[in-house]
């Protein structure tokens, strides 16, 4: 807990954020995270609820890969796609705490990943390092080396309810600005396919603040029948940045709580929450349903390995894999009554 009485909360499983209590407009504390209470529903459930994901984020189609003249097979976990790392990725994982510095409100977890690990060559060290910042922000930075050339895209799969993760409301009705001029289009397995398409004068523009709820329903955009709403990577840059850069703002009117997102990857995947279908329960007792809560995951680009107009995810001996990631959270006025 910082001096503003801001609290986070992290777990070795999954190296994952458990909870997150920042105040509204009015002061007013509450869990802006969705997730579970117990370790055993992280155990059971495949959401990825807070969780850092790997060996690589997002999807690869086919479940394959080459690499340096080798086909590798991954686990097909997803509609004969491999999806965050696959059946037993980095969110399964019981990572090991390595530093915790109370002085800073820092902790540093590590994970090792071996050789064949999900069918990825070479032995992968992984450390992630959360800190709870005096200025209302909390940051994970993800750092990884290898022994053989691999490929790695690591990621926080957080869901955001800037109400409260019980609120009697869901996320559709917050604002969201993304600070990018293209998309990546998908097919209807969500694979990219490799385009990079002009967001202006689509439902996928939100250069500017608009409600996530706005265009998700539109039938007639194949986009979003694809995704069954919002569930694709957003083109910030082509390169990694030497530091974190505004990716997006996130807003909530009516309780005032805002959430700045920052992060050196070029990439963002925005997921609207499409397939939450109330069978899941939460911290509060509430189920999950569509649009409760969202996802902003900052990466590389989905199926960098099979898509030769994407940056690499190429890793190599001697060099470090990096991905900082800033939650900054503020508030502005909101409609809840004091």
């Amino acid at each position: 807990m910082n001096a503003n009485g801001m609290r986070v909360r992290i777990i070795s499983y999954g190296a994952t954020i458990l909870s997150v209590h920042v105040p509204d407009a009015q002061g007013r504390f509450a869990d802006v995270i969705t997730g579970f209470d117990t370790l055993d529903a992280y155990v059971a459930h495949l959401h990825y609820f807070g969780s850092t994901v790997g060996r690589v984020a997002n999807r690869i189609s086919g479940a394959r890969f080459m690499l340096e003249g080798k086909e590798y097979l991954v686990p097909a976990n997803n509609a004969g796609n491999s999806l965050h790392g696959g059946d037993v990725g980095f969110d399964k994982a019981n990572w090991t705490i390595t530093a915790c510095d109370e002085d800073a409100l820092s902790v540093t977890l590590s994970h090792f990943s071996p050789d064949g690990d999900q069918g990825y060559p070479g032995n992968l060290s992984v450390t992630a390092t959360y800190q709870l910042h005096a200025d209302n922000a909390l940051s994970v930075r993800y750092q990884a080396t290898t022994d053989a050339p691999t490929v790695v895209n690591l990621s926080n799969h957080a869901y955001w309810n800037l109400g409260g993760e019980g609120s009697a409301y869901d996320a559709m009705d917050h604002l969201l600005t993304i600070h990018a001029a293209h998309y990546v289009p998908v097919d209807a397995a969500l694979i990219p396919t490799g385009e990079r398409r002009p967001v202006a004068g689509t439902a996928f523009d939100f250069r500017t603040a608009k409600p996530i709820g706005k265009y998700i329903g539109d039938v007639a955009d194949a986009q979003m029948r694809h995704g069954h709403g919002y569930d694709h990577n957003w083109v910030v840059d082509e390169v990694v940045a030497q530091q974190p850069r505004p990716q997006a703002v996130l807003e909530d009117p009516v309780s005032g709580r805002t959430m700045t997102l920052l992060s050196n990857q070029p990439g963002l995947q925005f997921y609207s929450g499409n397939f939450f279908d109330g069978s899941i329960a939460g911290k509060a007792g509430k189920s999950y349903h569509k649009g409760d809560a969202i996802a902003l995951e900052p990466q590389m680009f989905p199926d960098a390995p099979n898509q030769a107009s994407f940056a690499p995810i190429l890793l190599v001996p001697g060099e470090r894999y990096e991905n900082s990631i800033i939650w900054r959270f503020g508030t502005k006025a909101g409609s809840l009554p004091d």
